[in-house]
């Protein structure tokens, strides 16, 4: 099956303008509603988008006709981009650590619950809506690229629904002669957020690394071209 370039640009379009959307809406209620792990979801999903953009040229680059195409630059050009994505992610979670630690001792955070679960459901939807169109779309695009794109929203999805169990949590403990501890909910779910998303990007930028100091020989097929982008995204 041949790509379809345009209805491939239209999903990575489509995820893009939704991605912007989620981290908006996220930073803003968190910083709303005082919820560290509803800003880390927003901040998450803006950082990806830049990596995503970031990706897509990189793709661009590596797809681009040359006349005299240096080896040595086309070869470095992957690992390089998946290095820069681990050490954003990783300082990024190495941030919201420090801050949910910083929370927890000074008392924790008292976080309207209530208004955080309708977030929840509504993050959780959009992503899962997402997923599903770019997995149902993406099969006739036949594109590395969406196909990317659909894994990062169910990872998305995932981590929605866990943060969501979250507030579930806190909600009834509040409700219990336990209530006291509700208030250390947000900044736990944080550090392990934190924790779960630090893992995966440690990994991939020392395998970018150890790749960029192998100097392998640039891909010569479509095929192996298209595997290089499904690893730009992650």
């Amino acid at each position: 099956m041949t790509r379809n370039i345009q209805l491939e640009r239209k999903l990575l379009h489509f995820s893009t303008l939704f991605a912007l959307l989620f981290a908006v809406m996220g930073i803003s209620l968190g910083a709303w509603i005082g919820s560290l792990v509803i800003i880390f979801d927003g901040a998450y999903s803006l950082v990806s988008l830049f990596l995503t953009l970031v990706s897509v040229a990189a793709a661009s680059y590596i797809h681009k006709p040359r006349k005299n195409p240096s080896a040595i630059n086309i070869t470095k050009v992957e690992p390089m981009v998946i290095a820069f994505k681990g050490v954003v992610i990783t300082l990024m979670c190495c941030i919201s650590f420090a801050s949910a630690v910083e929370a927890i001792l000074n008392g924790g955070r008292d976080v309207n619950t209530g208004v955080a679960l309708i977030f929840g459901v509504i993050n959780v939807l959009g992503c899962i809506g997402a997923y599903w169109l770019l997995v149902k779309k993406g099969k006739c695009a036949n594109s590395g690229l969406v196909d990317a794109e659909a894994k990062q929203w169910l990872m998305d999805t995932v981590i929605s629904i866990a943060v969501m169990i979250g507030f579930v949590f806190a909600k009834i403990l509040s409700l219990t002669e336990y209530q006291s501890y509700a208030v250390y909910a947000d900044p736990v779910m944080v550090i392990i957020v934190s924790i779960y998303f630090i893992i995966v990007p440690l990994k991939m930028t020392y395998e970018a690394i150890q790749q960029l100091t192998l100097d392998k020989q640039p891909m010569s097929d479509d095929n192996n071209h298209d595997a290089s982008i499904s690893s730009i995204n992650g």
